[in-house]
């Protein structure tokens, strides 16, 4: 079994009785998804698609995306997954620089998709609900699935990157069905669970450890378009979710839900993180609050989001990210590449399927980061004396204050255990003789008031003195990706501050 589209195919023999896809009111089996599928491939085959052809998906969590992507996978095409909020000029990006000839959009983004695409020479496919279906009605259905080997390009995912423009990982069939796999035994899923996909599709983790996982065992995947805390609660109660994934920020959101207490999530019984680091803090109170555990794991979309992770089975440390999983291998490095000794912080590198063919036409910055069989990852870890990694920090996001390394990881850790700080970022900012000054921008619970001043004395009394804040300011709100993550280089430092 080559082709990822195989899982449904699979699936649909075994469980295709069972709900695959819900959507508030819509509920879906694998039978009719299948059908759904087949006619989506045909859409696209009657659009010009050919194997190997690209082909954007720009769909929110909505049940036309597993049919285009699969109906994708079906043709031996290579999806480009999309966000649905990206403007013109990034849609003509995405579809320019991976070659692609069509892009599926949804109907309320259409005028950013026709540009874009017009400007990227590839045609569109409007989704709009009612309209689709009947164009997927009229089509002729394609029931066969191409053959496809391992290394083949499955998926082009363009990686945010820090610095530049975006980079496109290729993930193959061998990729994303052993991330499949993987995903499935950590947790022993089965065709009885019901998953709550609040993470983007568009996105590695939940394409991989929502959909993918999801459909090759028979389970159901309950859809959330656009995160919202109470809808949230209200889905795990009305569909009795035994499985949530999420990112640190959705579970500070959902913690921080006004009468969150009031939901029923006793169905609830396993929770995981990913996409950044949780803090200690907000796992701790939201174990406690809704009685489930949460397991934190760690992946790149260049290893399908997946790389290691904490097991049910075994003891869980807070603010680890566990161990590599099966068939995965990762070691942390200095700069010459040697293995450090264990406590000492050097960088991840990573081995195993899961683990991108390159970044599309970037011989360059593929030849970067796979060295030797190993991938390089950015991310400072260090691994304890019983294997489990703890990532102190990007790379690229170390600050170095008068020559020391100051890890922002460690020091948003005991910002949030501040009781009115609902989410941080701590930044470098330049200064003449430092060379970095460490920031800090603080969001508070609602209702609370601190003063800056208060915030960088909690954190002197509590963190060496080279490394406590010295700036702090308060914010609204930080400034997140398409997941949620909080992202860093979107920080805005107000003008008073940066001119200190």
């Amino acid at each position: 079994m080559s082709n990822l589209a195989e899982i449904l195919a699979t699936t649909v023999g075994e469980h295709g009785d069972r709900i695959a896809i819900e959507l508030d009111d819509i509920k879906l089996n694998y039978a009719i998804v299948d059908q759904a599928v087949a006619r989506a491939a045909g859409l696209l085959r009657d659009a010009g698609v050919n194997p190997g052809d690209r082909v954007g998906i720009m769909l929110p969590n909505v049940p036309y995306f597993p049919f285009v992507f699969f109906g994708a996978m079906r043709l031996g095409a290579v999806v480009v997954p999309m966000n649905p909020l990206l403007k013109e000029r990034e849609v003509a990006f995405h579809l320019g620089n991976s070659g692609a000839s069509t892009i599926v959009a949804w109907h309320q983004f259409e005028e950013a998709a026709t540009t874009g695409a017009s400007d990227a020479g590839a045609r569109t496919i409007i989704v709009e609900p009612g309209k689709f279906e009947e164009r997927l009605g009229a089509v002729e259905p394609v029931p066969e699935i191409v053959d496809r080997t391992d290394d083949d390009t499955a998926v082009i995912l363009y990686t945010s990157g820090t610095t530049g423009t975006p980079k496109g990982a290729e993930l193959t069939h061998g990729n994303l069905t052993a991330a499949a796999e993987i995903a499935v035994g950590l947790v022993d899923k089965g065709a009885g669970d019901v998953t709550l996909g609040a993470l983007p599709l568009f996105h590695v983790f939940g394409l991989t450890s929502g959909l993918e996982s999801s459909v090759s065992v028979g389970a159901c995947l309950t859809l959330l378009p656009r995160f919202d805390p109470g809808k949230a609660l209200e889905i795990v109660q009305r569909d009795g979710v035994t499985t949530f994934l999420g990112v640190p920020t959705m579970y500070a959101a959902i913690l921080h839900h006004e009468g969150g207490e009031t939901f029923d999530t006793s169905s609830l019984d396993l929770c995981v993180s990913g996409g950044a680091a949780m803090p200690v803090e907000i796992l701790r109170a939201f174990e406690e609050k809704f009685g489930c555990t949460i397991l934190e794991g760690y992946g790149l979309s260049e290893t399908c989001g997946i790389a290691s992770f904490n097991r049910p089975d075994r003891e869980r440390k807070a603010g680890s990210i566990g161990i590599p999983v099966p068939g995965v291998d990762m070691k942390v490095v200095d700069d010459d590449g040697n293995e450090v000794a264990k406590g000492e912080v050097g960088e991840i590198l990573i081995r195993g399927p899961v683990v991108m063919k390159g970044y599309w036409n970037r011989p360059d910055a593929t030849a970067d980061t796979l060295v030797d069989g190993w991938m390089r990852t950015g991310d400072m870890a260090r691994v304890d004396e019983d294997g489990y990694f703890y990532v102190v920090d990007r790379k690229k996001e170390m600050i170095i204050r008068g020559g020391f390394n100051v890890y922002p990881r460690e020091l948003e850790e005991v910002l949030y255990e501040h009781p009115a700080v609902r989410e941080a970022a701590v930044v470098g900012l330049p200064h003449d003789s430092l060379g970095e000054e460490v920031g800090a921008a603080v969001a508070l619970k609602p209702g609370e008031q601190v003063e800056p001043d208060e915030i960088r004395a909690y954190m002197k009394e509590r963190v060496a003195a080279y490394k406590y804040p010295r700036v702090v300011w308060i914010v609204d709100d930080l400034p997140k990706g398409p997941t949620g993550k909080i992202l860093k280089r979107e920080v805005e430092i107000p003008a008073e501050v940066e001119h200190r």
